[in-house]
């Protein structure tokens, strides 16, 4: 008589959090000023304003931007931010930087809206692998949140899973 394989992982009491769960679908485009930019270091304002006004801005329809600057060059502040007026009207959102800043920000508008009381005093497993880009920051938002309700909070998979976090017991 063989004996029945049984998943007991499957059957046990451990949440899942998944932030795949949490991310903003949409496309992600980063605009990058030294294209506008003299030799893509120098920013020649009058040219500048021009080139952004001759710039098609209905291409980032819906789109979630980043603005950053792919050189070393130096421009000063109101360069970006004239970006971002130009882009605004037609993006989801804008943030300066790269895509991780992206994410970041995403994620930051998103997880402080769940619901944490659903792990109150269970065993939760802040799921690590994902086929979506989720930044380290979104994790560290995650495990301040569930830290405050969950029972127990480990990373990574059922399988293989790192403790971080036990609650104390009260006496």
């Amino acid at each position: 008589m063989e004996d029945e394989i049984i998943n007991k992982v499957a059957n046990s009491v451990l949440e899942v959090f998944d932030l795949e769960d949490y991310y903003q679908s949409g496309i992600r485009t980063q605009i990058d000023i030294s294209q506008w930019l003299y030799e893509g270091f120098l920013l020649k304002e009058k040219d500048f304003r021009e080139a952004l006004k001759n710039h098609d801005w209905s291409q980032y329809l819906n789109h979630y931007v980043a603005i950053n600057c792919a050189t070393d060059a130096i421009i000063p502040a109101w360069a970006s931010i004239l970006v971002t007026v130009c882009v605004t009207p037609f993006a989801k959102k804008v943030v300066s930087g790269n895509f991780n800043d992206l994410e970041t920000a995403l994620y930051e508008e998103t997880l402080p809206n769940i619901d944490y009381t659903i792990y109150q005093d269970k065993p939760v497993i802040l799921k690590g692998c994902s086929k979506k880009p989720v930044p380290e920051s979104a994790y560290i938002i995650a495990v301040q949140n569930l830290q405050k309700v969950a029972k127990s909070i480990m990373y990574g998979e059922a399988c293989s899973a790192v403790p971080l976090f036990k609650k104390r017991k009260v006496v």
